[in-house]
C-alpha cells in the first residue's frame, strides 16, 4: 500500500494509489463490437432516418425504444437527441406552459431547469436533503395555486424518496417528470426509476451510465401523453400513420421541435442498453468493496433512500466542515485518487443552482423577459439568490465525491479504500 511513510502525500509523502484512474465514461469505455455490429448494419442499408431510406429496413431507434420501454417497465419509450429535448417534451407533454410554476431542486444539472423556462413556464428551486436529492417537505412548501408539476432529480445515481414525493403530488394533484439522467437503470423499491411519474426524461450523453454520444429517452405509461410527446418531438408529424391526416383527435397534431434521434445514434444506444445491467453490476460490487473497507472511519456517508436502487456511479461523504470537506479532497488526489469537494463558491458548476447565473439574473434571449414577464403568470415576480437554499449549499459545500467506474479493478478499489483510510486518520 503506502509502506512505511506515515506522510500525506499532500505533505510530501508516497501516494498509496499509483494506478491510473479511469475516466467515468461508464458505457463510453466499453464501445466495442456490439456497437460497431449494430452502426455497421445501418450503414450497409443506408438508413439513416427512422422513418423512411432507400430501401425497407427495421428501425434500429424504434427498436431501441422497445428494449428500453421493456427495461423500464412502462408501456412507451420515444427516443429523442438529448435528454435536454426529453425533459421539454415530456414538460409540454404534461400540459406546463405559460403561467405555470414547476418546482426543481437546487442540485442538478442546469438543463434541468433551462427545460421548464423553454416550456414557457416559471422554475421554483427547492432544497435537497441529505440524500442530496428533492427534499419532499421542501417541496411541500413551495407548492402554490400556479404549481403544474414537479421535476425529482434521480441525482449522482441514487434515487428521490419516490413514495414521499408522490404522496406530495397527489395530494396537490400535480404532475411529475422524473429526471433519471445519472440515474438509467435505478430503482425504488423494486420499481425501475422513469416508471412513477407521468411523463420522465433519460439521458444518454457521453458521461452517462450509457450513452449513445448525445440522446435521451421519454418514458410514459399514458398513451395520451406518449401521443402529446411524439407530436413534440417531430412537428414533422412523420410519426403518425397518416402524416398529412386529419387529426383522430382534438389536440393530436400541434406545432412543436424536431427532437428526433437519428438512426446511427439509435443504433449505438440500441448495443449500450444490452449492457447496463453489467455496467450496474460492476459499479455496484466495486462501490460495496470500498464502502465495506471504510465503515469505521468516522465518515457520514450519503444517505441513501434505497440502497438496493442505487446506480453506485459515485461514493459521497459529508465532512463536519466545508474547509476540512476541501482539504480532504486534495489530500486524497495528491493519493492518486480522483476526487472533489462538490460545492465551491468560487468553482462554477452547472450542476448547482447558486451558479446559475442566467437564471439569478433572470436572462431571457430576447428583452420582453418571458415567462417571467408573461401576461399569464399571476404570481408575484419570482426572485432567485444564491443563497435562497442554505441546506443545499450546506450539505453540498461539506461532501466529498469519488466516481465509481465499472472499469475500477480489485486492486484499484482496495487502493482507492486504503487511500482514504490514510488521510481519514491524518484529518479527523
Amino acid at each position: 500500500m503506502h509502506g512505511s511513510d506515515p506522510r500525506l502525500a499532500i505533505d510530501g509523502g508516497e501516494p498509496v494509489k499509483r494506478t491510473p484512474n479511469p475516466p467515468m465514461f461508464p458505457g463510453g469505455l466499453e464501445i466495442g463490437e456490439e456497437e460497431k455490429k449494430e452502426v455497421l448494419e445501418v450503414l450497409a442499408h443506408k438508413y439513416l432516418f427512422r422513418y423512411y431510406g432507400p430501401e425497407d429496413a427495421p428501425s434500429k431507434v424504434a427498436q431501441v425504444e422497445r428494449e428500453f420501454a421493456e427495461k423500464i417497465g412502462v408501456k412507451h419509450a420515444l427516443a429523442t437527441n438529448s435528454c435536454t429535448s426529453a425533459l421539454i417534451a415530456s414538460l409540454v407533454a404534461v400540459g406546463v406552459g405559460p403561467g405555470d410554476e414547476v418546482i426543481v431542486p437546487g442540485y442538478t444539472f442546469f438543463a434541468s431547469c433551462a427545460a421548464i423556462i423553454a416550456a414557457k413556464a416559471i422554475p421554483v428551486i427547492a432544497e435537497v436533503d441529505d440524500s442530496l436529492t428533492l427534499d419532499p417537505a421542501d417541496l411541500e412548501a413551495r407548492i402554490t395555486r400556479r404549481t403544474k408539476a414537479v421535476i425529482p432529480v434521480h441525482m449522482r445515481g441514487a434515487p428521490c424518496s419516490m413514495d414521499a414525493i408522490l404522496a406530495v403530488t397527489r395530494k396537490h394533484n400535480l404532475k411529475v417528470v422524473e429526471d433519471v439522467a445519472q440515474a438509467g437503470g435505478g430503482s425504488f423499491k423494486g420499481r425501475r426509476l422513469g416508471s412513477f411519474g407521468d411523463c420522465n426524461a433519460f439521458s444518454l450523453q457521453y458521461h452517462k451510465i450509457i450513452t449513445s454520444g448525445e440522446g435521451g429517452m421519454v418514458t410514459t405509461d399514458d398513451q395520451l401523453l406518449y401521443d402529446r410527446a411524439q407530436a413534440y418531438h417531430d412537428t414533422a408529424a412523420c410519426w403518425r400513420p397518416d402524416r398529412f391526416g386529419l387529426p383522430r383527435y382534438s389536440g393530436e397534431v400541434f406545432p412543436g421541435e424536431n427532437y428526433r434521434m437519428g438512426e446511427l445514434a439509435g443504433a449505438v444506444a440500441l448495443a449500450q442498453l444490452r449492457k447496463l445491467d453489467g455496467l450496474l453490476a460492476r459499479m455496484r460490487a466495486n462501490k460495496a468493496r470500498i464502502k465495506s473497507q471504510i465503515q469505521n472511519l468516522g465518515l457520514q456517508f450519503r444517505r441513501l433512500n434505497d440502497p438496493r436502487g442505487d446506480t453506485a456511479i459515485a461514493l459521497i461523504c459529508y465532512l463536519p466542515q466545508p474547509d476540512l470537506a476541501r482539504r480532504f479532497a486534495e489530500a486524497l488526489r495528491a493519493e492518486g485518487v480522483c476526487t472533489s469537494a462538490i460545492y465551491d463558491s468560487s468553482i462554477p458548476d452547472w450542476h448547482i443552482y447558486a451558479h446559475w447565473k442566467h437564471i439569478m439574473d433572470k436572462t431571457t434571449a430576447t428583452p420582453e423577459g418571458c415567462p417571467y414577464s408573461c401576461a399569464f403568470y399571476k404570481g408575484p415576480e419570482p426572485k432567485y439568490t444564491p443563497d435562497m437554499c442554505p441546506r443545499t449549499l450546506d450539505w453540498l459545500g461539506r461532501s466529498i465525491h469519488i466516481d465509481i467506474p465499472p472499469q475500477l479493478s480489485d486492486e484499484d478499489c482496495d487502493l482507492i479504500a486504503a487511500a482514504i483510510g490514510k488521510v481519514a486518520k491524518a484529518l479527523l
